[in-house]
């Protein structure tokens, strides 16, 4: 998997900046896989979609990742590192099925129009019942959902079945011994470091264009250890 260049990471940040982050995560993976129809993308399986982001991530800024996240139960801040390679060998790539059967209801793995079709949803609870029955292939009456029992197992099953799609980080709060598992949302890990990267270089642009007159395209096109040399001309005139 290639990185984006600079030019189209600036184009990726633009096309992203005003869409809702399910469909900022599709917009990368479909810049992560070009061999996929544009138009096939939000009814993939979400760990063909997380497994596109993990690629790209790592193909644009590495395979470290430096993250951080508050515990829950004291407030402490907990700075940890992942690696992406670990990730995808570590979620494996589900059991070979492509459909599961529970107590007679066929289903296969949640995508990303069904993360859609529940956004809007306040309820914890009534969002996961939605989620789960848009999974049911066979259609049908939705009172199975009504079922606590049952929905656990559909859920097990389906994380069998999609390994990647729930990327779940166990973690240990060394200040409180607290012990929970987090979920890593990798599309908006993701969009946050490209963001990051995008108005930097923008930065760099702007700087450049107002000291010497280029255009964004002419600046571009200089390697990164040239613009840092202007960058430092330009400082110290």
């Amino acid at each position: 998997m290639r990185a984006p260049s600079e030019a189209e990471l600036l184009a990726l940040w633009e096309r992203g900046r005003t869409r809702h982050p399910i469909d900022r995560a599709l917009l990368l993976g479909g810049f992560a896989r070009p061999d996929l129809p544009s138009s096939r993308l939000p009814d993939l399986p979400l760990g063909v979609i997380n497994a596109a982001l993990l690629g790209l991530r790592e193909a644009s800024f590495g395979p470290r990742i430096e993250a951080y996240l508050d515990c829950e139960r004291c407030g402490e801040r907990l700075e940890f590192a992942l690696d992406s390679r670990q990730l995808l060998a570590g979620t494996g790539q589900g059991d070979g099925r492509s459909e599961l059967e529970v107590a007679g209801f066929r289903f296969r793995a949640p995508s990303s129009r069904d993360l859609a079709a529940v956004a809007g949803e306040h309820d914890v609870e009534t969002a996961s019942r939605k989620f789960l029955d848009r999974c049911r292939v066979d259609g049908g009456n939705t009172a199975w959902t009504e079922d606590a029992d049952l929905r656990a197992t559909v859920e097990a099953g389906l994380e069998a079945l999609d390994p990647m799609a729930d990327i779940a980080l166990e973690l240990a709060c060394d200040a409180c011994g607290h012990r929970w598992v987090a979920g890593l949302d990798i599309g908006a890990l993701l969009w946050e470091e490209i963001e990051a990267r995008a108005r930097a270089l923008l930065t760099e642009v702007h700087r450049l264009a107002r000291a010497y007159g280029w255009t964004e395209p002419e600046i571009l096109a200089l390697s990164p250890e040239r613009r840092a040399i202007y960058l430092e001309m330009v400082d110290a005139s």
